[in-house]
């Protein structure tokens, strides 16, 4: 009866879903596929979806810290900034990181885009009404 008790006590070894390799999730985007997803963007005048794809890349944030960010974590003063600072939702801690170039520059355009009514967008897609 003993042998029955520690038979049932030893744990199980866990099986992943790939038989036997661990879940990894999914990989890294490459250079190439950056690239590509830049000139579509950029083919296309997504000028918002650059800039935050661009932030995304730079920052490496999760998806959720991405979108809540506001203009202003990079662009105070309507300036693109050298380097911004978001707080993390998941940590609750401050995240400071570089701009690059062509980030800089996407966000620089979408400040400069035209405005569709009359308000401007200080959160990637909330409006303010626009200063008289």
């Amino acid at each position: 009866m003993l042998d029955q008790v520690n038979a049932t006590l030893k744990p199980h070894k866990r099986v992943a879903l790939e038989q036997g390799q661990a879940d990894r999730g999914k990989p890294p985007l490459r250079p190439k596929h950056v690239w590509s997803i830049r000139t579509k963007l950029q083919i296309e005048g997504r000028v918002r979806d650059l800039a935050m794809f661009n932030l995304a890349i730079d920052s490496k944030l999760r998806g959720c810290d991405v979108v809540a960010s506001r203009v202003e974590d990079v662009a105070a003063g309507g300036h693109t900034a050298d380097r911004a600072k978001v707080q993390q939702k998941k940590t609750g801690r401050p995240v400071r990181f570089e701009l690059s170039e062509q980030t800089r520059q996407a966000v620089d355009d979408y400040l400069r885009a035209p405005i569709r009514g009359p308000a401007i967008s200080c959160s990637w897609g909330a409006a303010v009404p626009t200063p008289t």
